[in-house]
């Protein structure tokens, strides 16, 4: 079913003064992702190498490539048949892969992550792929150690380690064994917009069971065939899998990647102050929602810590981002205490409050408003509920953040309310797709006449009206955590701290001419390379400041710019 992939070290395969060297000859070479040219192989190393006659004879160059593949992506029929080809040309030419990637960032991040790769990995298991990538199984805990060794890299070979159990994808839940998607999906962005090395990274596949149905009752699934393990056991894995990448990577950067909430969490709690390591989805979302709200009080002119903030969807991702804006808060002069009294986080169920009969988890308890405080407050018919209109209401929030997918929960009235008392009303829809979105940006454009400062978790089209066309900033993670990798990665961070993601925030928000008419409050995808380094250079500055780096600094933008790996060919000589 698989077809080896030499994936790090072919046939000692090894760099030297920009030049690559290598004992590979012939098909050994072709078939390696990370020294084959295709027709880009000059006369000379054809003839050093042993390719004469295995190759058209025409030699072409990079950027001919890259328009032929480009070409050849634009034809394919669907976003899974371009997932495909993608995948196809990442095993067989990792340079020219990267560099069509990071020509095309906004075209194709859908294509290698998002939704679509949920679409592939559903095919994963019925295709031949070649693997990439470790696979770590709860039943042979002592072989994960084997099992990296197996890769042949030394400790310092290693900077980013991106592991998933994958049971919580978006757009397709739990889906076992093929997440490991996912996690190559995740790296390919790391290199293509961050410049991260792609022979120093390693993705893995934390293989627990699964609970999908159809995949445990599947002739051909290939993953551990039986129902999630949880539990002391699942938590001994996890210690296990960071206790030994500590060890034999020790100055590696780990991230975790579409675990369910609550577990990804506790896993977070633990190890943050053991290890560099960050969890995107709780605190990367957080940060870039960060960046686009520091983008919208400089529009506004008043401080963060002025502000009155609704947040609609009380889980993992809205209280993410309650955090960090709390935290931003407490850094203008609020006392913790303070900051969390500016902001009212209202779930399903209704606003959190004490005395209430829904269940809190442990990180809402800080956004807990008193029963003396709301026993005013009308409730929803028979149910001992206070509502997002009444909460509306009562706050008249400032900035209005949905994270509830629950479509068209913003209502014509509650936004027209809130542009009625304000003069920017600052608008965020995070949940995504685009039909889970609590309102659609052409309606709050309309209904607050063009006042309203806006953010989306999905893609949405520019809007024109009277005159002006607004560009709609989307809260993609893409646009932080490439150049928050990367400033870890280039300081040798001890840990990721919240500095260091305000850092980045910050940074992303820098980027943006945020008072010119219907600006975007984040900068486009197009150039991610360019504030990849931006970012980078914040969060290493940030690093270096607070004492979590363990490097010397000289000139950190130039030592970013220097430490991003760059997709071109080099000379490849046989020795």
């Amino acid at each position: 079913m698989e077809v080896p992939l030499l994936a790090f070290s072919p046939l000692e395969s090894r760099t030297a003064g920009g030049v690559q060297r290598t004992r590979a000859r012939g098909l050994d070479v072709l078939n390696s992702p990370l020294l084959n040219k295709g027709t880009a192989f000059s006369s000379a190393e054809r003839e050093a190498l042993g390719l004469t006659g295995l190759l058209p004879p025409e030699v072409s160059t990079l950027e001919q490539q890259v328009q032929g593949a480009y070409m050849q992506f634009e034809r394919l029929p669907d976003a899974l048949s371009k997932n495909i080809y993608l995948t196809a040309l990442h095993d067989r030419n990792e340079v020219l892969f990267y560099n069509l990637l990071s020509e095309h960032l906004r075209e194709m991040i859908p294509i290698v992550n998002d939704v679509t790769v949920g679409l592939a990995m559903k095919q994963y298991h019925h295709e031949c792929r070649r693997p990439r990538g470790v696979y770590l199984s709860i039943h042979q805990v002592d072989k994960m150690e084997a099992a990296f060794a197996n890769l042949g890299l030394g400790k310092d070979d290693v900077d980013l380690i991106l592991a998933t159990d994958a049971e919580n994808i978006m757009g397709v839940g739990d889906w076992g064994i093929g997440g490991i998607e996912v996690a190559i999906g995740k790296l390919a962005i790391y290199t293509a917009a961050g410049g991260v090395d792609p022979k120093r990274v390693i993705p893995v596949m934390l293989d627990v069971g699964t609970n999908e149905a159809s995949l445990l009752s599947d002739a051909m699934y290939i993953g551990n065939r039986h129902e999630r393990i949880r539990g002391k056991h699942y938590d001994d894995f996890i210690e296990a899998y960071v206790q030994t990448v500590s060890k034999l990577f020790p100055k590696a950067l780990l991230q975790w990647e579409d675990f369910e909430p609550n577990i990804g969490r506790r896993i977070l709690t633990k190890y943050r102050e053991q290890a560099c390591t960050f969890n995107d989805e709780l605190q990367g979302t957080g940060a870039i929602t960060l960046a686009a709200i520091i983008s919208a009080v400089r529009v506004c002119g008043t401080p963060l810590r002025n502000q009155r903030v609704v947040i609609f969807g009380a889980g993992t991702a809205g209280i993410s981002v309650a955090n960090l804006l709390r935290d931003a808060m407490v850094g203008e002069g609020l006392s913790k205490s303070d900051a969390c009294r500016r902001i009212w986080c209202v779930d399903r169920q209704g606003l959190l409050r004490s005395g209430g009969s829904t269940r809190l988890f442990a990180y809402q308890l800080p956004y807990v408003r008193s029963e003396e405080e709301t026993k005013r407050w009308k409730r929803e018919g028979d149910v001992d509920r206070i509502g997002l209109a009444e909460v509306m209401s009562r706050v008249v929030p400032t900035i209005l953040i949905g994270a509830s997918d629950i479509p068209g929960s913003f209502t014509k009235a509650m936004i027209r309310e809130m542009g009625a008392q304000m003069e920017r009303p600052i608008i965020f829809v995070l949940s995504s797709p685009a039909s889970h979105a609590e309102a659609i940006p052409a309606d709050l454009i309309n209904w607050t006449d063009g006042r309203a400062l806006i953010a989306t978790g999905s893609p949405f089209a520019p809007v024109t009206f009277k005159g002006v066309t607004y560009v709609v900033a989307q809260l993609n993670n893409a646009i932080l955590y490439p150049g928050l990798g990367l400033g870890a990665i280039v300081s040798k961070a001890s840990r990721i701290s919240d500095g260091m993601f305000r850092a980045a925030a910050n940074a992303v928000s820098s980027l943006v001419a945020v008072r010119l008419p219907g600006a975007s409050l984040l900068p486009q995808i197009d150039d991610l390379r360019s504030a990849s380094a931006t970012v980078a250079v914040a969060v290493a500055e940030e690093a270096e400041a607070e004492g979590l780096a363990r490097v010397e600094f000289d000139d950190i933008a130039e030592q970013v710019q220097n430490a991003m790996w760059q997709p071109e060919y080099r000379p490849l000589e046989a020795i």
